[in-house]
């Protein structure tokens, strides 16, 4: 039985949270954002830990510094998990990896070749030494800070080399090896990390993990900020463009195409863009429009082919295959343009061959009966009218003949042999 004096028994502790946020593209502004911003919203939230789940094939040195930086500062603990099995940490991932608190991979995965590819794309040799060494003292620094194997994170720049999960244990380029979250959650309780307001020792044992998802606004950007769909997007919003000037008040097509362009140049500046590319693509598709309001004999048409073809493989310039354009995808898209380039073409061609129905030329070459016998004069029955006709040589009444000029409101008729 309690008395009033009795102590009250002690609260059982609330479970700890921890976030999580999966990553499973290559880094882009866009990813970096989420990244950022689910941090942030961690923070606020005093969760014990996040933990970013990766899987990455690289991407653009910019968006990596940003998520680099805000880990680097972060005032909770970040957990980098390199997974599920067969995931990689690549290029862009080696940074970002070696930047957590604690760097943890799934069995069967692998981390390394850190070689930038930048949002100038390709570069010349002296600015491309330049730029390794940048990110050579830079991958050096986070694993001195992160207490890892700083010889091997400069190697993973200057030299690309990659190393599995257990490798990258033994030489002290992760701190872990788990094949999932709970073990993951169980194998870092109790560890101490440092961060920017002092020490924390983790209690994740058991915490309730929460899945930050990316949200449809996210989602979306990630969707068109893909180089495919952003060039078939501005594919799409010339075309769109180029029948609205072709058949105006049309609208839809003005409409749509107007849509796909802004979405497309809203994705394209996220990308290592090729200028001269996409003002090829430009040129291409200025070509074709001309296309349809100059008769060229095809020579426009053509010029805009090549140019577009160019200019599609121009357009992004990275040695990254997940930020470049599947050929799969432009070579539709050029056979596209080219073949609406010879309907245009075919079409324009037919029209101009075409004899006039209607006024004078309409006229000649056309069949009439003589109603009266002609020569210096006479008349002829056409299209339901009686017209006055003359002839070069004797016609009789009922000969079938046909118009050869218009002269004034007499024609000049010929017997039909």
């Amino acid at each position: 039985m309690k008395t009033p004096d009795s102590p009250k028994a002690a609260p059982a502790p609330a479970k700890k949270n921890v976030y999580l946020i999966k990553i499973d593209a290559p880094i882009t502004p866009v990813v970096s954002e989420y990244i950022i911003k689910s941090i942030d919203k961690a923070s606020k939230e005093a969760a014990e830990a996040v933990i970013i789940q990766l899987d990455t094939p690289g991407g653009l040195v910019d968006s990596m510094r940003e998520i680099v930086k805000k880990m680097m500062s972060a005032d909770i603990p970040v957990v980098v998990y390199v997974a599920p099995e067969g995931a990689r940490a690549a290029s862009a991932g080696v940074f970002i990896t070696m930047a957590a608190n604690i760097a943890v991979m799934a069995p069967a995965t692998h981390i390394g070749a850190a070689h930038p590819v930048t949002m100038e794309g390709k570069m010349d040799k002296t600015m491309e030494a330049k730029v390794v060494n940048d990110l050579a003292a830079m991958a050096r620094g986070i694993a001195e800070k992160r207490g890892k194997n700083a010889k091997w994170a400069e190697e993973a720049v200057r030299k690309s080399v990659s190393i599995t999960e257990t490798e990258a244990l033994k030489e002290r380029v992760i701190d872990l090896i788990a094949p999932d979250i709970p073990s993951l959650l169980k194998a870092i309780d109790g560890k101490t990390v440092e961060l920017v307001l002092g020490k924390k020792t983790l209690r994740t044992k058991g915490a309730q993990v929460q899945e930050i998802e990316m949200g449809f606004r996210f989602r979306l950007l990630e969707i068109i900020s893909n180089p495919n769909i952003a060039y078939i997007l501005m594919i799409l919003g010339f075309y769109g463009l180029y029948f609205e000037l072709s058949n105006p008040g049309a609208i839809f097509p003005g409409v749509a195409g107007a849509i796909c362009l802004i979405l497309a140049f809203y994705a394209l500046p996220t990308l290592p863009i090729n200028y001269a590319g996409l003002m090829l693509i430009i040129l291409g598709i200025g070509l074709f429009i001309a296309e349809a309001f100059i008769t060229s004999h095809g020579v426009l048409g053509i010029g805009g082919t090549i140019a577009m073809l160019f200019g599609s493989i121009m357009l992004i310039d990275s040695s990254s295959p997940a930020l470049q354009i599947s050929w799969a995808v432009i070579i539709p898209a050029v056979a596209m343009s080219a073949l609406l380039f010879i309907i245009t073409v075919s079409v324009a061609i037919k029209v101009y061959r075409e004899k006039a129905d209607t006024g004078k030329e309409g006229l000649i070459g056309m069949q009439a009966e003589a109603k009266t016998d002609i020569h210096a004069d006479g008349q002829v029955f056409m299209r339901g009218e009686y017209w006055s006709a003359w002839s070069d040589e004797p016609i009789s009444r009922g000969d079938k003949v046909t118009v050869l000029a218009v002269e004034g409101l007499m024609l000049k008729v010929k017997k039909i042999s």
